[in-house]
């Protein structure tokens, strides 16, 4: 599964060289009708032609999950008590060891001298004058979005707990000042025929009378954050930037092993597969500490 994100990625890079080399969709649609009313067969390699454009276009279009999807700023404001301007970034990693994708939605204040006389009006309010036209692609601040960039790319990978990633943050940026991390991590997902990550659930799968409904996807969202901040230090010959202390709550077994201040874990299954996983007796079992969403019909019944 990784080898084909990578290879989506590899096509994604090259897509528009690939493009300029494939006629129009209309022209190919022509050329297709011309086919079949002169040859009176089916145009199979104008067919293949017309797949290769459709499916360039959607790579080229971002419609795939890359490796790495890079940051983006889907929101701004200003903390009132500090008057620090703060945005959320939201990037996304493709962990090819664990064959897991994972969204990171981050919460960051900014006390860069330039971006905070930017945004921040004399009565610690975000400048409406400032036109920010968001989503902004990458971090806000043009003097850190490519170091944030490179930041993301080696410091996403599953293996590293969220709090290990905002500790990171907070050493690496000295102005940024992480103050919330969530993690979603989009998987296991199991399916009869498909995936082979647990024998006991794809046997139970297996049983379910229609293949479409055979399947169960569970994600989990870890979330840490800043309890206080260290104020930073100066003095004549050293000085230190502020830095954050983060809760782990320590109290949970569960969430001193993840490395986050709280956690919840979710599982998707279409009503006929809770019904097999449930007749097996082992729902219990395989749930757990989950939150089970069960899709019945065109609704979502929730906190089964």
């Amino acid at each position: 599964m990784f080898q084909n994100v990578l290879e989506l990625e590899k096509d994604r890079n090259t897509a528009e060289g690939r493009l300029a080399a494939i006629p129009d969709a209309q022209v190919l649609r022509t050329e297709m009708a011309d086919f079949i009313l002169r040859h009176r067969a089916f145009p199979e390699a104008l067919q293949a032609r017309m797949a290769e454009r459709i499916y360039l276009e959607a790579v080229s279009a971002g419609e795939i999950f890359s490796p790495v999807v890079l940051p983006e700023t889907v929101h701004v404001g200003v903390n009132p008590k500090n008057r620090r301007p703060y945005y959320v970034v939201v990037w996304g990693a493709f962990d090819g060891t664990q064959t897991l994708p994972m969204v990171y939605i981050a919460l960051i204040e900014d006390s860069s001298d330039a971006l905070v006389n930017m945004l921040v009006r004399d009565d610690g309010t975000l400048d409406p004058s400032v036109q920010i036209p968001l989503p902004v692609g990458g971090l806000l601040n043009p003097q850190l979005a490519a170091r944030f960039d490179d930041f993301v790319t080696r410091n996403s990978g599953y293996a590293l707990t969220p709090a290990t990633i905002a500790a990171n943050l907070d050493t690496d940026f000295p102005t940024l000042h992480p103050k919330q991390l969530r993690r979603f991590v989009l998987g296991p997902f199991y399916s009869a025929g498909i995936t082979e990550n647990n024998d006991r659930i794809t046997g139970i799968l297996s049983k379910v009378r229609k293949p479409e409904d055979a399947w169960l996807l569970t994600w989990t969202q870890q979330e840490v954050f800043s309890r206080v901040e260290r104020p930073a230090e100066r003095g004549f010959f050293s000085s230190t930037p502020a830095r954050q202390e983060f809760y782990i709550d320590t109290a949970n077994l569960e969430a001193t092993r993840m490395g986050v201040s709280a956690y919840e874990k979710h599982a998707l299954v279409p009503h006929e597969a809770y019904q097999a996983l449930y007749a097996s007796g082992e729902a219990a079992a395989i749930f757990g500490d989950y939150k089970v969403h069960v899709i019945s019909g065109n609704q979502v019944i929730s906190e089964v």
